[in-house]
């Protein structure tokens, strides 16, 4: 009588002795010759127990890994891009990929595999990044310049939402940051184990999609104007390479621009000589950009405010100037445009704005100094915390929030609300007795994203030490609820622009005299959300003054007379305003100034 013994079956295996679970392959013995103990596929055996099941999360992973990976690979870097279009196209770095790596060895397919899953994951990383940058600043994120932004966003956020809104967003980042890095990597490594197992079926695939690729761009085959061929992936990687070459090159391009400065040899008597005298206030209104006076659903009430400002100054014997100036960054940013009106120079990031504040050139604020005859100083209720750069724009005293005496309340982001801000400074400087002239720069910031709640004007007698400012704020909106609705969110910076210029000609009206020489304008133009697809980064600039003397001299800018610039007014960039205004203020102003150097 024979003896049959039933063979035992082996577990099939993939390359790298791995079985179809991904377990290590059983040997045919141990080293004693005993029969080897092979361990149950999947976790506990679960896949013999369950195979249909298995199977379906088999089918299931891998069909997410796919998706995954093509998201990663399709997904625009703006949020206005994200159609459904957008993701039904071909990318050339996917077949490049895929035929990479069937082409390669085992063991270096396995690290090509890792890599590739860990850059897929940075490249979807840093697309969610642009599009947080260009729905704010309407630009991508720079790699070379941009990383002191993230600690300025962290700061925002808690400053609007609380120290708790802030941790949860940090941990969302950070935790979406891990899991975007780890599962493309799992992703990439899963489709590169199945393109192995079916090498025949994944060449003849990756041929047919490489020709059908080159077809669709030969023939320019589109999907609702989406051109369905697309190498959008490599194009960004090539432009944000160009970049960081230009960010590099941009150091020694702004020592050079730097190096010239047509009033750096001007005597100091010789210095604002059609000033001598004036209170000089140089204003900023936080985000007080073009949109506000040319879009039609604003224009009506900014219009308003702008023509009842302009009746109520010329009846308090005040007359006004206003034009454009372009700014050098839009949606946030507001220190480098400051610096750019002060300095004369074009701060467009924040490498020119510390190779700017490390330097020795002369600003605005430093030559009212060197001229002497005024007392400099400025009213920056936005600054919460150590300011150094402060002391490069030559300021003899700052007040900051927390030395303005105001015991109120926050509103979002606004530490003191405008008007109060104003008070203070006649208060505090504008308004002591047997004083010397004042240069002033003023930040007002009532104005600041995210424009929710907002104050409203009250009595000036009423104002005291801002306890009043408790319930007003209760009156206003909550910023979580505008934020869902981008009609609302317009309508509330709309507001709160009205109430800057309220507040500003307000404070002309009740304390302005003969001396009184204010300079205000827009740091830049508001977020995408409220620009609506404008690209201008254009903001108003008014000067406004009692003696006709001082706006006679710059009667040749052709600027328009009131508050509200005309369409077609002068528009100059930022950086040109403080050359043509120490000309027109110098010996040679008066109404025939020679061109700004």
């Amino acid at each position: 009588m024979s003896l049959f013994i039933r063979p035992r079956r082996l577990p099939d295996t993939t390359e790298g002795g791995a079985d179809r679970d991904g377990g290590p392959a059983a040997s045919e013995e141990t080293a004693g010759g005993t029969p080897p103990v092979v361990a149950p596929p999947g976790w506990f055996g679960w896949r013999h127990r369950w195979p249909r099941t298995a199977r379906g999360v088999t089918v299931g992973t891998t069909v997410l890994a796919g998706a995954l990976v093509l998201f990663a690979l399709l997904v625009p870097n703006r949020v206005e891009r994200l159609e459904v279009s957008a993701f039904v196209r071909l990318p050339a770095e996917g077949i490049l990929l895929a035929t990479l790596l069937l082409a390669l060895p085992s063991r270096w397919r396995r690290i090509a595999a890792v890599v590739s899953g860990v850059l897929l994951g940075l490249l979807t990383v840093l697309k969610f990044v642009d599009m947080g940058f260009y729905q704010v600043l309407a630009r991508p994120f720079d790699l070379v310049l941009d990383w002191i932004l993230l600690d300025d966003a962290t700061d925002f956020v808690r400053e609007s939402f609380g120290r708790g809104g802030q941790v949860l967003a940090v941990a969302g980042v950070i935790a979406l940051f891990v899991a975007l890095l780890v599962l493309m990597t799992l992703a990439t490594v899963r489709l590169t184990g199945l393109m192995v197992r079916h090498r025949p079926v994944a060449v003849r695939t990756t041929l047919v999609l490489g020709v059908a690729w080159i077809t669709c761009v030969t023939l320019g085959v589109q999907v609702t104007g989406v051109p369905v061929a697309t190498k959008g992936t490599a194009e960004m990687l090539g432009n944000r390479v160009e970049q960081v070459r230009a960010g590099l090159r941009d150091a020694r391009v702004f020592e050079k621009e730097a190096a010239v400065d047509a009033f750096a040899d001007t005597p100091p008597d010789q210095l604002f000589t059609g000033l001598r005298g004036k209170d000089v206030l140089f204003t900023f209104i936080e985000s007080y950009g073009r949109v506000a006076i040319d879009d039609p659903a604003m224009a009506g009430p900014v219009d308003a405010a702008l023509k009842d400002g302009t009746r109520r100054l010329e009846d308090a014997g005040f007359a006004s100037r206003s034009g454009w100036l372009e700014s050098p960054v839009t949606g946030a940013g507001s220190w480098l445009a400051h610096s750019t009106f002060l300095s004369g120079l074009w701060i467009k990031n924040q490498q020119r704005y510390r190779s700017l504040t490390t330097s020795d050139r002369m600003t605005l604020t430093k030559y009212f100094r060197k001229a002497g005859g005024w007392r400099t100083v400025g009213i920056v209720p936005g600054v919460r915390r150590a300011w150094p750069e402060g002391e490069f724009f030559g300021l003899d005293h700052i007040y900051d929030s927390e030395h303005l005496g105001y015991h109120g309340p926050y509103f979002s982001w606004t530490p003191v609300p405008d008007q109060f801000s104003l008070e203070a400074f006649e208060r505090l400087e504008h308004g002591e007795a047997d004083r010397e002239p004042i240069m002033a720069e003023i930040i007002l910031a009532s104005s600041h994203n995210p424009w929710s709640p907002v104050a409203r004007m009250i009595d000036w007698d009423d104002l005291g030490d801002g306890s009043v400012f408790h319930g007003i704020k209760k009156e206003g909106t909550d910023p979580k609820e505008v934020w869902k609705d981008p009609e609302k969110v317009r309508t509330e910076y709309r507001r709160a622009i009205e109430y800057s210029l309220s507040s500003l000609t307000g404070w002309v009206e009740r304390y302005g005299d003969e001396n009184t020489v204010l300079v205000f304008l827009g740091d830049h133009q508001p977020v995408p959300t409220v620009t609506a697809g404008s690209t201008s980064r254009d903001v108003p600039v008014t000067i406004v003054a009692k003696d006709p003397e001082v706006l006679d001299r710059v009667a040749d800018w052709n600027w328009t007379d009131g508050l509200k610039p005309a369409p077609d007014a002068p528009r100059w960039a930022m950086d040109e305003f403080r050359d043509r205004f120490m000309t027109a203020y110098g010996p040679r102003g008066g109404g025939s100034a020679a061109p700004a150097p």
